[in-house]
């Protein structure tokens, strides 16, 4: 394609250099090309060497991808973006829809049209959309055909939101929608007749190919821009040095593919070394322990909840475990703790590889291997990483100190136009808003979150986005949201509601509340405890002083 078409905006909106993190190159594996493009090395790489019969994906649905057919699937879908579409290198490409085949193929497609993927998770609503969307100045979507309704709602605010290809899960057709006139047209024929071959847009290294999408602690979503040599580092480094899978490997798990966890683990990492990985679209603990014994899955990533959940409430199915094909079990998206870490163990058998990883830094960078985990730990500095605690004013503390998590590597922080860049960036580190201590053998304890921000079950949630849909309610006057310590969950969402009328607080009112905010936001960031109260504490000038409600919640 003529660079004259290529669209620029993600180089433009790149926060100035003075700005991003130092990034680190040291070791031979993360020596890249000048021109890169991560669907080439990771999907066209083992066809092209003659393993293309190798099994690639597997679902529930019934499919049974080999790379073959994963390759021939996003190069005809390629064909479609690029030349039905009008996708150009550059442009921005929502993906949303469940963990499949399909959307797999979708993202290996904007890959290879030089495209830059906006992945969003099935649960999100039309209000969450709107601000991905405009923000990452979205031209164009792929979307499951059962979550098409949310995105229609945003796209009527969205004007740069120009054509949504509409798929069914299962592959087998495919609608496209001209956002001016609001019509269907069908291109399952289209498709059909597009050639399972595609020349790879001549991507950089240094081109963003991902834009993720995190909320902050305002709740105003930042969008974190990773290239392709971002993608095949986060390949090189942790799986590498403390996964060690191999090609016969089955990879399984519960997270998202937008979530960049969900992403590294369930098709990045497996296919960097040729293996295969099951998708489930519902992935709910009960769902996994069958589906690890059907597929003969050896490498499982789910959070610790998930991890906890599966041994108190299958306690006997879960020992059923112990002998099988599993091996290698990854946790992940929240703090694991002890307690988590030893009744897997001993229902198992397998010693949970634990990890801290952010979207800013595309996956995880403190870790340890089974044989070198430590309780209370998550591990040490992987290779290609440097990390350490900070005090206040940027200087490294000595071990035991508690202080301000910083790192940096081979992938850091970009965020997209956004002056929360500063924040995260300081002196070439990446400080991620955990507070931790290290002991002198250099193994980081997680202690707590030093923002707003609520990890529950693996979910990042905002607690000022969850105060403004709860003040969308008629009945709310003020609101407060916290995080409260849960033994399932690690944390809850909790909120502290001041009614507008004396005398409505009830109970059916709690219960309406946390119903309007599973309808107004993703269900999950509902508050699971709900107390109302008279008045919320505030300074003289009227700030919300958020930790005297965590005094009284420890």
């Amino acid at each position: 394609m003529p660079s004259a078409h290529l669209d620029t905006f993600a180089a433009d909106h790149l926060p100035p250099l003075e700005q991003q993190p130092t990034f680190l190159f040291d070791l031979p594996e993360l020596q890249f090309p000048a021109q890169l493009n991560c669907a080439s090395e990771l999907l066209d790489r083992h066809v092209v060497s003659g393993n293309g019969d190798r099994l690639c994906i597997q679902a529930p649905s019934g499919h049974r991808w080999t790379y073959a057919d994963l390759q021939a699937q996003a190069n005809r879908l390629a064909h479609v973006l690029t030349e039905d579409m009008g996708v150009v290198p550059g442009n921005r490409v929502l993906l949303r829809g469940a963990n499949t085949p399909m959307l797999v193929a979708c993202w290996f497609a904007v890959m290879k049209a030089g495209a830059i993927a906006v992945a969003t998770m099935p649960l999100l609503r039309a209000k969450e959309l709107i601000p991905v969307i405009q923000k990452a100045q979205v031209s164009h979507a792929l979307c499951d055909a059962r979550l098409t309704a949310e995105l229609s709602l945003a796209m009527a605010q969205c004007t740069t939101l120009q054509q949504v290809m509409k798929f069914d899960a299962n592959g087998h057709r495919s609608a496209l929608v001209e956002h001016a006139e609001q019509t269907w047209s069908q291109v399952e024929a289209a498709m059909a007749t597009k050639p399972a071959t595609f020349t790879n847009a001549p991507t950089a290294a240094t081109d963003t190919c991902i834009i993720a999408f995190t909320s902050g602690t305002t709740g105003q979503p930042k969008g974190t821009m990773h290239f392709h040599r971002d993608v095949m580092a986060a390949c090189a480094c942790w799986p590498r040095e403390i996964l060690r899978a191999a090609a016969d490997d089955i990879f399984i798990g519960s997270p998202p593919l937008a979530f960049t966890f969900g992403l590294g683990g369930l098709v990045l990492f497996p296919m960097s070394v040729g293996a295969s990985t099951v998708l489930l679209e519902q992935a709910m603990p009960p769902n996994l322990l069958p589906a690890i014994a059907q597929f003969g899955a050896t490498v499982l990533f789910t959070a610790p909840t998930s991890y906890r959940a599966l041994c108190v409430q299958w306690p006997e199915q879960t020992r059923a475990l112990r002998g099988s094909t599993l091996r290698q079990c990854v946790s992940a998206g929240e703090a694991l703790p002890a307690t988590t870490r030893t009744l897997w163990r001993e229902a198992t058998g397998i010693e949970l590889i634990d990890g801290i990883g952010a979207t800013e830094l595309l996956h995880i960078f403190i870790s340890a291997d089974a044989a070198h985990a430590k309780p209370g730990a998550t591990g040490k500095a992987i290779r290609g990483y440097q990390a350490c605690v900070m005090d206040d004013a940027g200087q490294p503390l000595p071990p035991g100190e508690i202080g301000k998590l910083a790192v940096r590597g081979p992938t850091g922080c970009r965020y997209l136009d956004d002056a929360r860049q500063t924040q995260y960036v300081k002196d070439g580190w990446n400080y991620t808003g955990d507070a931790y201590l290290v002991d002198d053998e250099g193994y980081f304890f997680y202690q707590s979150r030093t923002d707003d921000m609520i990890v529950s079950a693996g979910y990042n949630i905002a607690a000022p986005e969850v105060e403004e849909a709860l003040l969308l309610h008629p009945q709310v006057a003020e609101c407060a949201v916290i995080g409260v310590p849960d033994v399932e969950r690690g944390h809850i969402v909790k909120a502290f509601v001041v009614c507008k009328e004396s005398g409505s607080a009830s109970r059916p009112t709690a219960q309406a509340l946390q119903e309007f905010v599973k309808q107004t936001i993703a269900p999950y960031k509902y508050p699971r405890e709900l107390v109302f109260v008279d008045a919320l504490p505030r300074t003289e000038t009227g700030k919300l002083q958020r930790f005297r409600l965590r005094v009284t919640n420890p």
